[in-house]
């Protein structure tokens, strides 16, 4: 052929597609009478191993629902300590304060009081309080003007008062989990209980601050899919990795709460 002429792309030697032609490629000679491997058929044990998916393939399929099972090694993977993800104790029984206001067939699964930041700002005020009051006691009364003395007095009573009703608030405020529902409860003299069933949850999340990471809390906000939302955020929680861990998993794998309660109840009654 001339090295100028254009090739024929159908003469000899032209390229020819693999598809189209069943002795495409290289062979070992060795195999053509062995007849572990006979020809047309694909290594292997399964056909399907050796050709592309046909329309008229059929698989095996189930519609019944299988649980799932943990493995002895699972679960406890799920309380060791240590690192990022590790759970916060499951409590036992719910204090007197939280029992009223959980029905008989609700599982309890713990309780929570607000991170003693929570209180930074009612002391911080306290403690600003008593040393200006203070200051200010002392100086009339060296100028022996007693009556603003008593009044400095009954001021500085006043915000104390105001303190202790804020600590005495932050301890009777709790965050309570069961398996079917959140709710916050605070309150001393008016209660307030606010809830939401974890199956309405459509979203949650946490916000931590600088501060916050540094001290361990940070502010919950869930979603729900109704309109109306007696509990949406929640802040100053402690340890909010390890609660979310725990509200999620409570979401999700409920099994696998359920098996790690039965076997701690094993371990207990061993």
């Amino acid at each position: 052929m001339d090295p100028g002429e254009p090739r024929d792309p159908r003469g000899e030697g032209a390229r020819r597609p693999q598809d189209d032609d069943d002795s495409y490629g290289w062979r070992d000679p060795s195999l053509d009478d062995d007849p572990d491997y006979p020809d047309g058929e694909p290594y292997g044990d399964e056909a399907a191993y050796g050709r592309r998916r046909r329309a008229d393939d059929t698989f095996d399929e189930t519609d019944e629902y299988e649980a799932p099972s943990f493995t002895a090694e699972e679960l406890e993977g799920l309380d060791r300590g240590g690192g990022p993800r590790r759970f916060l104790p499951l409590e036992d029984e719910p204090t007197t304060l939280v029992a009223r206001y959980l029905f008989p067939t609700e599982r309890y699964r713990g309780e929570w009081k607000r991170h003693w930041i929570h209180l930074a700002k009612p002391v911080g005020i306290g403690a600003a309080a008593t040393l200006l009051l203070g200051y200010l006691a002392g100086f009339l009364t060296k100028q022996n003007i007693n009556g603003l003395v008593t009044v400095a007095v009954l001021v500085w009573l006043g915000v104390i008062s105001w303190v202790a009703w804020e600590v005495f608030d932050w301890y009777f405020d709790r965050f309570i989990l069961t398996n079917k529902r959140v709710m916050v409860v605070n309150g001393i003299v008016t209660r307030k209980v606010a809830m939401m069933p974890l199956l309405r949850v459509t979203d949650m999340k946490y916000e931590q601050s600088a501060l916050g990471r540094m001290l361990s809390y940070g502010t919950f906000v869930l979603e729900s899919a109704g309109q109306d939302q007696a509990l949406r955020e929640v802040k100053h929680l402690p340890n909010p990795n390890e609660l979310y861990l725990r509200v999620v998993e409570e979401m999700y794998e409920p099994q696998a709460v359920e098996a790690r309660l039965g076997k701690d109840d094993e371990g207990d009654d061993a």
